[in-house]
């Protein structure tokens, strides 16, 4: 596949176009700013619509081509295109019932794993999104440079997750970005995301790229290697501005 075969760009935020919950910085603008001059670009993150636009710059570039661009936060469970703003395509809402069990779960697998809550929180352990629940293990708001020392292999979340999985079975639990766990129902994850960029945007999956730091087994990019679409895994943002160049060099 070459760069003139691709539609659309498909990336992960946190860590890959962004550090945890930051802003992209300026660079990063400039590259995907010239990126949508040529192709659609879809953003498949955890985080919720709120929190991805805090990490977009308040004040884009004028020539920035927002038409182009695609939002699927809360793990592709929902969904938004830009005109005149966010509008939403679609959200696969849980309902109370199915967050009560989630909460739970979590509770359960804390105890059995001797998980200890830290003595500072930095906001919401366990956040409702929604459409996802998301565990964040020293806060949603804590700052990058503690959660990256926390769990930087994700060994400690895979034993959180292997007892949260045997409470859930209808739903499922990965590895999301620096501390946390996503939890969605079973089959709402990053494919989901792709089967409705094809079904909504048109663009079949062979002509999309993806582009993400957890394209690995349990990571929360990894369903999008499994769906058969061509990847490319990034150690982080400054590789993530290598790569974007190199497309933008092909075109």
């Amino acid at each position: 596949m070459t760069e003139q075969n691709i539609q659309l760009i498909a990336f992960d935020l946190d860590d890959t176009l962004a550090p945890s919950k930051t802003p992209i910085d300026s660079e990063m603008i400039e590259l995907l700013r010239d990126l949508l001059k040529h192709k659609k670009v879809a953003i498949l993150t955890g985080a919720k619509l709120s929190q991805v636009e805090k990490q977009l710059p308040q004040n884009m570039p004028e020539d920035m081509n927002l038409q182009n661009l695609y939002l699927f936060p809360t793990c592709a469970s929902s969904a938004f295109c830009y005109q005149n703003g966010w509008q939403q395509m679609y959200e696969e809402t849980l309902s109370d019932e199915e967050k009560s069990q989630v909460f739970s779960a979590f509770e359960k697998a804390f105890e059995e794993t001797g998980f200890k809550k830290p003595e500072t929180q930095y906001g919401e352990l366990i956040e409702d999104r929604r459409s996802m629940i998301a565990f964040s293990a020293l806060g949603q708001d804590a700052p990058f440079e503690i959660k990256r020392r926390w769990d930087p292999d994700g060994a400690k979340r895979r034993v959180i997750i292997d007892a949260l999985q045997k409470h859930i079975p209808d739903f499922e639990a990965r590895i999301g970005g620096t501390t946390s766990i996503d939890v969605t129902r079973k089959g709402i994850d990053k494919a989901h995301g792709i089967r409705n960029i094809e079904k909504h945007l048109g663009v079949p999956k062979h002509e999309i790229l993806f582009i993400g730091d957890a394209v690995f087994p349990g990571g929360n990019d990894y369903p999008v290697k499994e769906a058969g679409v061509p990847t490319h895994a990034t150690s982080g943002p400054e590789e993530t501005k290598q790569i974007i160049a190199q497309i933008l060099e092909q075109l």
